[in-house]
């Protein structure tokens, strides 16, 4: 077979990809995102640009149509320009933009098909009329199927989650079905405005979801709408409010009600009193607008109230009764402290409640804070749910913080009135249903009786295929409305109960009103939806998604593959979706029986590796090793082999163990798998497409995802010695790494990107043989990785100049701390200068015996680098954090008027600040290692300002114009 490398093999736009991922996490409307939260999806640009790469050729790989480096180089800035226009959020539903990428993978795709015509398979494999399907055998959230889809490619989606299927479906498989077709709801179809529109792509679907839930919401309110009341500002609320009298008389819509739990004071003297656990009794902490909690206490109980304006004591609003993190509070009544284990002990009990803090209302220019009434806190305990979803929340505690408080099961998780609201719009799905199969059959589609579940494209086809949003909906409000949501006193909206991946333990809850138009509002997360929907079934390609094992899945050897498999140990799905799972299946299991067969989701055959699932860590990791490796050893072997397969991974390399410069287990375990797997690496590229606050912990933030790029290892790969790996280690790493530096990749993903390159040569040979003759292990080829980089970061001060090479060592030892000037001296004459050169440079000071350097909020203000004499890259990338921060500068504008005066100089400065990080990192000095990480980060908008002379970015159009 011939085959030609593909430019994701060679070179990717990573600046103009990693921009609009990272602008992509900021869209809501529009983006498809909002059918169903998923956790750690991937940003559409990103997917759709690794899958147009990956099939697209490089123009090395064409040598008759592009003979020298130069016109290579020149075609390959074409392609990039595409790959720019192609990521950009607004040209997400572009056909112009579309076309023109599908235009150059169709390209690729006959000259791949004119090349292998006597191939022995090349009907199967080679169709110049048709181009190989996709497939994901780890779908998740979609993003990939979707990009695929959108490229023209017919794409498959597979998972073993039924969550994530069914979101599949939504995005790939439903909305081609019933593509251009108009809407079948009677309101639609009267008005005029409609009658002769066209409707394009998933239009017409969407504004039947818009019908049939402005149908449910309407119906629900009828049937539950006094469990949400509106309040009555009275004269008596006035009397100590001021800013209430204009509205006394009125009946204001509430947006929230705002509880503390409860839990008996372990004060003897109080301990049948309910005392409140508040984080914090602050409301709205927005200037101007400040509103907070005040307790009252009274006849041996307490009552709250709610006050404007600053509060007097500011420490005790902002703390409430919490004392320190975790379940540390003082009882309100006596002050005594409350330990975590009393609270625990109360809440296993069952004797944890909810006491009604404050309420949350419209008013004329923006949010109302009211104090609790008693009738409104009644209501709140009238509703009387008629089913609970007593399903037990299963996993680990670390993502799971409601189970040492005596949450074991989902309904508990809900107040009744929540239930109540929640089992209510989940019957109103079943029969919305029924409404839009006989709103369906006046249309023109064909009324067959056959299922969506069977394939059907008729009447009942569609019925079913408007529920699955709309049970949708259900998830998305079910997010909005239990009590693991909270109340943002910062920009006061709701705290959606997904915040973090994982049910957190929320202290003070906020409960939405479903039914306002604001902020956790049902109308809200419809219009949201309906605009999701809208952006779908953008070209004409099918798609279909399924439940299935990635370990054991058989698909069609002619499909490409991109992949995002799950990480290790970071994100518990089956244990998460269960969340959601429990409300689709109460509202969608008739319609789809097979996919709801569960009461839970599956969590055996998972692939993450969870010591309580298998007993000990060391089970966990063989099981995540043989799954995964069976998972890849599959797609090496069924994937087309025209293309290269890749597969996205986002966990941190965190360093354990430093002394042997191990790895993480998860990194470690997933790249033997891949090894296993018999593919070799052909590429790798770090895509900035993760949230800080959205892996588990801190120490395991990584902004960017490893996207690895791998081919299937030849049969011939020969065998290595562990010196011939180092030797190829240490001649290819070193331009890697500034191919990776060129790319702006954040400091702190640097290490990590590495491990592509390093594996790249590891997988090029069969084994890789130590001085006994063993084969070298992945966990021993990491950390010769590791070594090399060092090696060639140190390698890299020789381009610093003499000044700068001897403040980093000193920096190394003792940070911006005083040391010896005996010491310093020596260093300074190892370095080929001086300490008086170096107080010239104004990088140090030096007096009485002591030396050390100035930290950045120490240099002058009023520098200006075209009067420096003794210009040095220390005292660069000092000035420019200095700047950058915005209490001592004016920030990227600031920052760029430095880099526009220095010119190419600038550029050795940024080089400067990857060397300081890993010494921060090393050193554990967390503080610089933010500041030299965000300068980097921050390089692409201070070049732009510098060069457009500090021009504000042109603000993007959004989805639809």
């Amino acid at each position: 077979m011939k085959t030609r490398k593909k430019l994701i093999e060679v070179a990717l736009p990573l600046a103009a990809i990693n921009k609009a991922c990272a602008r992509e996490k900021s869209i809501r409307h529009g983006h498809p995102s909002t059918l169903h939260l998923w956790w750690a999806r991937r940003p559409l640009a990103a997917a759709r640009a690794v899958i147009f790469a990956q099939m697209v050729d490089d123009p090395s790989s064409c040598p008759d149509l592009f003979p020298t480096e130069k016109k290579q180089e020149k075609e390959r800035q074409r392609l990039f320009r595409i790959i720019e226009d192609l990521v950009l959020w607004e040209n997400t539903t572009n056909e112009k933009v579309l076309q023109q990428a599908r235009d150059e993978i169709w390209q690729s795709w006959r000259r791949a098909c004119a090349e292998n015509a006597d191939h022995p398979r090349a009907k199967e494999l080679f169709d110049r009329k048709k181009l190989p399907a996709f497939h994901d055998p780890f779908a998740g959230g979609g993003a990939l199927p979707l990009e695929a889809q959108r490229l023209g490619l017919e794409s498959y989606a597979s998972d073993l989650n039924p969550v994530a299927v069914l979101i599949n479906k939504a995005m790939i498989e439903i909305p081609p079905k019933f593509a251009g077709r108009p809407p079948v709801n009677p309101e639609s179809r009267k008005q005029t405005t409609t009658a002769h529109k066209v409707w394009r792509g998933a239009q017409g679907l969407a504004e039947d979801v818009r019908h049939y839930g402005h149908w449910m919401r309407d119906e629900a309110e009828k049937r539950i709408g006094q469990l949400y009341p509106k309040i009555e500002v009275t004269a008596e609320m006035a009397k100590e409010r001021p800013d209430l009298k204009k509205y006394v008389g009125q009946k204001l819509t509430v947006i929230a009600w705002l509880w503390a739990r409860t839990v008996k004071s372990p004060n003897p003297a109080f301990a049948q009193v309910d005392v409140p656990l508040a984080s914090t009794f602050m409301l709205s902490t927005k200037a101007g607008k400040e509103a907070y909690v005040e307790p009252v206490i009274e006849n041996g109980g307490y009552r709250f109230t709610v006050k404007v304006g600053k509060p007097k004591d500011a420490e005790g609003a902002k703390n409430g009764t919490k004392l320190a993190r975790g379940a540390n509070f003082k009882c309100l009544m006596s002050g005594t402290p409350m330990a975590g284990d009393h609270i625990k002990a109360e809440g296993k009990a069952g004797r944890m409640g909810a006491r009604l803090m404050a309420i949350v209302v419209e008013g004329e220019r923006g949010r109302v804070y009211l104090a609790p009434t008693e009738a409104m806190e009644a209501v709140a305990h009238q509703a009387k749910p008629d089913w609970r979803p007593e399903v037990t929340i299963s996993g680990s505690t670390q993502y799971l913080g409601i189970k040492p408080y005596g949450m074991e099961r989902f309904d508990e998780l809900f107040t009744n009135r929540q239930l109540v609201a929640l089992t209510t719009f989940s019957d109103l799905v079943q029969e919305a249903h029924e409404r839009a199969r006989r709103d369906a059959q006046s249309s023109e589609l064909l009324d067959d009786g056959t299922r969506l579940a069977a394939g059907g494209i008729g009447v009942a086809a569609y019925a079913d295929a408007v529920s699955i949003y709309l049970g949708f909906l259900i998830d998305q409000q079910a997010n909005q409305l239990s009590t693991c949501c909270g109340w943002n006193n910062i920009n006061q909206q709701m705290i959606v109960t997904f915040s973090m991946q994982a049910l957190q333990m929320k202290w003070d809850f906020a409960e939405c009103n479903l039914f306002s138009r604001s902020t956790g509002s049902f109308t809200n997360l419809l219009e949201r939806q309906v605009k999701g929907v809208a952006s779908l079934a953008s070209g004409a390609a099918g798609g279909s998604a399924s439940q299935g094992d990635a370990t054991a899945i058989a698909f069609d050897i002619s499909r490409v593959v991109s992949t995002d498999p799950p990480y290790y140990d970071n994100v518990p799905y089956a244990d998460l979706s269960d969340f959601f799972y429990v409300w689709l299946r109460r509202s969608l299991k008739t319609l789809f029986p097979e996919t709801f067969a569960t009461v839970a989701v599956p969590k055996v055959a998972e692939l993450v590796a969870f010591a309580y699932r298998h007993g000990s860590k060391e089970k966990a990791e063989a099981f995540f090793l043989d799954g995964m490796t069976q998972a890849m050893h599959r797609l090496s072997e069924q994937a087309h082999p025209a293309f290269p397969v890749t597969i996205y991974y986002a966990f941190r390399q965190a360093e354990s163990d430093e002394s042997e410069g191990r790895s993480s287990t998860g990194w470690e375990t997933f790249l033997e798998s891949v090894i296993r797997a018999g593919f070799a690496a052909s590429g790798t590229w770090p895509l900035k497409t993760e949230s800080a606050n959205k892996l588990k912990a801190e120490k395991n933030v990584l902004a960017s995802s490893i996207v690895l790029v791998c081919r299937k290892r030849a049969a011939n790969a020969p065998t290595a010695t562990r010196r011939e790996f180092v030797t190829a280690l240490k001649a290819e790493l070193p331009q890697a790494l500034a191919q990776l530096q060129r790319g702006n990749i954040a400091p702190v993903d640097l290490a990590q990107a590495a491990i592509g390159p390093g594996m790249a040569v590891y997988t090029r040979y069969a084994k890789v043989l130590d001085a006994e003759g063993k084969p070298l292990s992945v966990r021993e080829a990491l950390a010769l990785i590791n070594q090399t980089l060092d090696e060639a970061l140190a390698e890299q001060e020789g381009d610093f100049d003499a000044d700068s090479r001897w403040a980093l060592t000193w920096f190394e030892q003792s940070g911006f701390a005083e040391g010896e000037f005996g010491v310093a001296d020596v260093l300074a004459r190892a370095k080929v200068t001086s300490v008086e050169g170096l107080v010239q440079a104004g990088i140090v000071k030096s007096g009485r015996g002591k030396v050390r350097l100035f930290k950045p909020e120490e240099l002058s203000s009023d520098w200006d680098p075209a009067n420096d004499l003794r210009l040095t890259a220390w005292e660069i990338v000092h000035h420019l954090i200095r700047v950058l921060d915005p209490a001592q500068g004016g920030g990227e504008p600031a920052a760029a008027e430095l880099v526009a005066k220095l010119g190419a100089k600038a550029e050795t400065a940024r080089e400067l600040c990857y060397r300081l990080y890993t010494l921060c990192e090393r050193k554990k000095r967390a503080a610089e290692a933010l500041a030299y990480n965000g300068l980097v980060q921050s390089w692409p908008e201070i070049a732009r300002l510098a060069r457009e002379g500090g021009k504000p970015k042109a603000e993007q159009g959004g989805l639809f114009g």
